[in-house]
C-alpha cells in the first residue's frame, strides 16, 4: 500500500518545514522572527464555495488551538508552529492545486479538510509528497480506504447514517423516509446510502432522489416527500443548500422532522430555522456546555468576542460549532505526532501518526489499523427556534 518517494523531495519537504525563516503573506498565521525554529502545518479547508463557512469554523479550531500553544518541542528545541492556508474551493477541482500549493510550501504535516469529496481528490498528492493529512470531519469512508496517508478524528459515515436511522425510527416511530442529497456529492451520496441501508435493514420503507448542483429550489422534492407520506426528511446536504431547504419546508408548512448530518450542525442553518414551525435535528460530534469542557468553551468563546475577523467567520455570534472543536483537537493530535517523531521531518510524523493517543475536548481520539478514530457515540442536537440555539438530545450509538 506504501508508495516510495524519490529521496530528494522528501529532504527537500524537510528542509522547508523546519527552516528557521518565516513564511510571511496573509496565508500564513504565527509567523516567527528570523531567528526562531518554525514548523508548518497545512490548513487544507475550504474558504469559498458552497462548504466555505464550515470550512472556515473548521478552521477556527485550528486557529485558537494555535493562539493557546504556539509552540512545540523537537531534539530539546522550542519551534514555532505556523498554520500555512490552501483554500480548496469546496471543488474537487480546485483541491488538488490546493494540495500542490501546501506541498510547495514546505509543511510538515496537513489538517482538514471539511468535505470529504474535497479530501478525496487531494490524496494522492499528499501521498505522492510522502505528507500525512488528519482529516477532521471528513466522514465518507472513501477518505482513508486502501491508503496510508490519510488519518482522520471523526466517525464515519456507515455510523453516522445508521445512529440517524435508529434516531429517527425509535423517536418518530418512521416507517417511510425521504433522502435527498445533491447529485454526485461523496459526502450527500454516501450517507444516504448508510441510512437507506440501516433504515431498510430495521422493515422501513425508505425513496431516494438527487438534485443538481446549484439548484435552489427544493419545493418540488419537499413536495414528494409529503405526497409520499414520508415520516421524515433525510437530506445531509451543505450548509447553502439546507439553509434553503429549512426555508422553503417551513413557508410550505411541512410537519415531517428534518433530519441532517454533521453538516447542519451550524449557526446558519441554526439561524435559518429560527422563528419557523419546523423540525430540524443534526447528528454531531460535539454539544457546548459540559462541564467537562468548560474551560474550552469559555476560552473560545472569549477568543471569538477579542477577535472580529473570527467571530465574522463564526457567522457572527460565539456559538460552538462541532466543527471547531474537531479542528482544536485535531492540531493537538498533530502536535502529539511531531513529538512522537521528534523531528519536523513529514516521513517521521507520518510514521508516528499511527500510534497517537490524545483526549481532546471531542473525546478519546486512538487510531484504527486503517487510520480512522475509533467512536461509538454521537451527539443528536434538535434547533430550538424559539431561543434560536441548539438543544442536546440524546447520545446515541448503533446498538
Amino acid at each position: 500500500m506504501k508508495k516510495f518517494l524519490a529521496l530528494a523531495l522528501i529532504c527537500a519537504l524537510a528542509l522547508s518545514a523546519c527552516s528557521s525563516q518565516p513564511t510571511g503573506g496573509p496565508e500564513s498565521q504565527g509567523s516567527a522572527p528570523a531567528e526562531e525554529k518554525v514548523i508548518k502545518i497545512g490548513v487544507f479547508e475550504p474558504a469559498t464555495g458552497d462548504s466555505g463557512a464550515g470550512g472556515k469554523q473548521e478552521t477556527l479550531g485550528m486557529q485558537y488551538a494555535n493562539s493557546v500553544t504556539p509552540t512545540v518541542e523537537i531534539g530539546g528545541e522550542t519551534y514555532k508552529v505556523e498554520l500555512v492556508y490552501a483554500d480548496n474551493g469546496s471543488s474537487t477541482d480546485k483541491a488538488t492545486s490546493a494540495a500542490a500549493e501546501l506541498v510547495s510550501k514546505g509543511v510538515s504535516v496537513v489538517l482538514g479538510s471539511y468535505g470529504s469529496s474535497v479530501s478525496i481528490a487531494a490524496g494522492p498528492t499528499f501521498d505522492e509528497a510522502g505528507l500525512a493529512a488528519i482529516g477532521v470531519t471528513c466522514t465518507n469512508p472513501g477518505v482513508t480506504a486502501g491508503n496510508d496517508y490519510y488519518f482522520r478524528i471523526c466517525f464515519l459515515d456507515p455510523f453516522q447514517g445508521t445512529v440517524l436511522a435508529h434516531f429517527a425510527m425509535d423517536t418518530f416511530g418512521a416507517q417511510t423516509a425521504y433522502c435527498l442529497g445533491e447529485l454526485g456529492n461523496e459526502y450527500d451520496q454516501g450517507l444516504v446510502e448508510y441510512f437507506k441501508q440501516a433504515f431498510e435493514a430495521a422493515g422501513g420503507r425508505v425513496i431516494t432522489d438527487s438534485f443538481p448542483t446549484n439548484n435552489s429550489d427544493f419545493t418540488s422534492y419537499l413536495s414528494k416527500a409529503k405526497n409520499e407520506g414520508a415520516d421524515v426528511f433525510f437530506s445531509p446536504v451543505s450548509i447553502a443548500y439546507s439553509t434553503q431547504i429549512v426555508d422553503q419546508a417551513a413557508s410550505m408548512g411541512v410537519d415531517f422532522p428534518i433530519l441532517g448530518g454533521d453538516t447542519l450542525d451550524n449557526n446558519r442553518v441554526l439561524a435559518a430555522a429560527t422563528g419557523k414551525n419546523i423540525k430540524l435535528f443534526v447528528s454531531t460530534f460535539y454539544q457546548e456546555g459540559s462541564e467537562d469542557t468548560k474551560d474550552f468553551d469559555e476560552g473560545i468563546k472569549a477568543w471569538l468576542e477579542s477577535n472580529p475577523q473570527a467571530k465574522t467567520d463564526n457567522g457572527g455570534d460565539t456559538t460552538i460549532a462541532a466543527v471547531t472543536a474537531m479542528g482544536f483537537d485535531a492540531y493537538y493530535v498533530a502536535l502529539e505526532a511531531i513529538k512522537a517523531a521528534d523531528s519536523a521531518d513529514p516521513g517521521a510524523i507520518k510514521a508516528a501518526l499511527p500510534g497517537v493517543e490524545y483526549t481532546g475536548v471531542s473525546g478519546r481520539i486512538v487510531f484504527d489499523d486503517i487510520g480512522d478514530a475509533i467512536r461509538d457515540t454521537a451527539y443528536i442536537k434538535t434547533a430550538n427556534t424559539e431561543t434560536g440555539a441548539w438543544d442536546f438530545v440524546t447520545q446515541q450509538g448503533v446498538g
